[in-house]
């Protein structure tokens, strides 16, 4: 809600100094006031408070938005899908993704002297101010408070197995409530940081650490799969009845989506970009967004299919958590996941923290700063942390949230904005892409929430909260 002029009080130079105001300049000193103060907001903001970034900030920050904890379950998808299926749905995936992405970076800037920061403002342009915030900002809230609530379940089974292996049996053991706890403290403070510029650094990191603990993972497995005859591996299907086989499937689809999930920040990131006429942001953030798609392709493709080739179907949910030896190895691995994914918590709560504190400024009045970002950053990391550690269900929640919320805002929500704001003739190849986009997208949000919510139903009936 827009503050508006004559709600923010008589305090003007003139009235102070004794002048009297007359009305016509009563109101240009409350409407000066009032502009002061919408651009002292627009500074303030955490998404767009500092547009000076380069092409390889757009490289970094879309590898620590995008790989992250799905690469760790993608050998199990594969386990669920089979190789011709499986390999299939990945190459699909990357080439839409990649499709939807470009989709976004074009229409980041597509009114003249406008710029779209945030995917709800994108959505509110194609659909209409609040029928597009109805349908975006749900979406993209579920997206990214639901991939933070999964990242503290990983971060904290992450921190346990960097435990459990160091220690070999000679420590006592400790519950994985614990170790989230832990992982969630790091985030207490990490919120504080102000908005994406001052997260950079974390980002960077986050995105070294998911090259490195990816290539661990696949080179740990093949060592592993050399050793292994054919006898050890069985490359059939995972369940054993056709109902399981069924919903292991609309999962695993799910699992897939959940590792494409770049797109609910791609905007934001964008918005940290300068733009000028001879040079619009688009262009350096292209360069850094195809950088980024060889780094998840070099990290997706040789996890997923030789983590599948080294253990079949008795692979875990976790990669590493399949993987024994070399400890060591096996060890900073799990700390390179740990270091990643408080980099990807940061840049998927940015876009959150944005949200809670325009609401709270804008529509309650509250001031911004420091004791604002205090208190909402410190309650929703809480929640996050509350949640992960009633319902720790990794593989499920991939496969849930992947269809639920992830299947729209990233396979096909951008092409339905695109349609929608560019009118392409019918029939035409612009036309036909973006409808094989929209129909395999709608499908999967429509199959793999079933295998995601399954899967938590029968993990349900043996599980103990907060053992």
């Amino acid at each position: 809600m827009e503050m508006q002029p004559q709600q923010l009080g008589d305090r003007s130079p003139d009235k102070l100094a004794g002048v009297p105001l007359t009305p016509r300049r009563r109101v240009d000193s409350q409407e000066g006031r009032w502009r002061e103060r919408e651009q002292s907001i627009e500074g303030w903001h955490p998404v767009n408070a500092r547009r000076n970034a380069k092409w390889w900030y757009s490289a970094f920050h879309n590898v620590t938005a995008m790989v992250g904890a799905g690469v760790l379950g993608l050998p199990y998808a594969m386990s669920e899908l089979g190789w011709g299926a499986g390999v299939a749905v990945l190459l699909l995936s990357w080439v839409i993704t990649l499709y939807t992405l470009w989709q976004m970076v074009e229409m980041h800037e597509c009114v003249p002297g406008k710029r779209f920061d945030r995917y709800h403002e994108l959505g509110q342009h194609a659909f209409g101010d609040r029928l597009g915030l109805w349908i975006v900002v749900p979406q993209q809230l579920v997206v990214e408070v639901g991939l933070n609530i999964v990242y503290m379940v990983t971060g904290g089974q992450s921190l346990r197995k960097f435990h459990d292996v160091v220690c070999d049996g000679r420590c006592k053991s400790i519950r994985l409530p614990y170790f989230i706890i832990i992982f969630a403290s790091v985030h207490f403070v990490l919120s504080q940081l102000p908005n994406f510029h001052s997260i950079s650094g974390v980002s960077l990191a986050a995105a070294v650490m998911s090259l490195c603990y990816s290539t661990i993972a696949w080179v740990a497995s093949a060592e592993k799969g050399k050793t292994r005859t054919s006898q050890d591996v069985d490359y059939a299907l995972r369940a054993t009845t056709a109902p399981g086989k069924v919903f292991g499937f609309f999962g695993a689809l799910g699992t897939v989506a959940f590792a494409y999930a770049g797109h609910n920040v791609v905007l934001e990131i964008q918005a940290t970009i300068p733009s000028t006429p001879d040079t619009p942001s688009k262009k350096p953030m292209w360069k850094g967004v195809v950088v980024a798609y060889a780094i998840v392709a070099a990290c997706y493709f040789p996890a997923s299919l030789v983590g599948y080739w080294a253990f079949g179907n008795q692979v875990d949910e976790n990669i590493l958590v399949t993987l024994e030896k070399p400890k060591w190895l096996i060890a900073m691995a799990n700390m390179m996941v740990v270091v990643h994914l408080v980099g990807s918590y940061q840049v998927y709560a940015m876009p959150v923290f944005d949200m809670i504190e325009t609401v709270l400024v804008r529509k309650f009045g509250f001031r911004p700063g420091l004791t604002l970002r205090l208190v909402a950053r410190s309650v929703y990391v809480a929640f996050t942390m509350f949640v992960a550690i009633t319902f720790p269900f990794f593989s499920a929640l991939l496969s849930f949230f992947g269809g639920f919320a992830f299947a729209p805002t990233t396979y096909f929500l951008p092409c339905i904005m695109w349609l929608t704001i560019y009118k392409p003739k019918p029939f035409s190849m612009s036309w036909f892409t973006n409808w094989i986009c929209i129909v395999l997208g709608v499908l999967l949000m429509v199959l793999s929430p079933v295998g995601g919510l399954r899967q938590i139903i029968l993990k349900a009936k043996t599980y103990h909260f907060y053992q």
